[in-house]
């Protein structure tokens, strides 16, 4: 199972990757492989306000449709275009070109997890 140190986590099983007042957003490896193949992304929150804990879009796998949770509020910038052609991404590169929104920070990340926190929150 893949935790990258550097990065943000929360109990919904989203990271998050802060620069500055931006951030990268998308879900965790243990989230992908507990979905299965992710045969689409629908998210269209692009130039929105979206406050902590609130959804930000959905990801469609083969079995099931789960809400995407924003990890702290933000204004949603970007959308990751690689997506829409190809959301098997999200399974194959979680951390790197499956990355789903690009975010204007608005809020506190106090509440976020760290690696080693997530790893206990998820058995690992």
């Amino acid at each position: 199972m893949n935790i990258p140190d550097g990065l943000k986590y929360t109990k919904d099983h989203e990271w998050i990757k802060i620069d500055g007042t931006t951030a990268i957003i998308g879900i965790t490896d243990f989230a992908q492989s507990e979905l299965g193949d992710i045969v689409y992304v629908d998210i269209s929150t692009v130039g929105q306000e979206v406050n902590e804990h609130e959804v930000f879009g959905t990801v469609e796998a083969v079995k099931t449709v789960s809400d995407l949770f924003m990890p702290v509020k933000g204004k949603v910038l970007q959308v990751n275009p690689i997506l829409d052609g190809s959301p098997e991404k999200v399974n194959e590169d979680p951390y790197g070109e499956g990355w789903m929104i690009k975010i204007e920070l608005k809020g506190s990340t106090d509440g976020l997890l760290t690696a080693a926190q997530y790893k206990e929150l998820i058995g690992k």
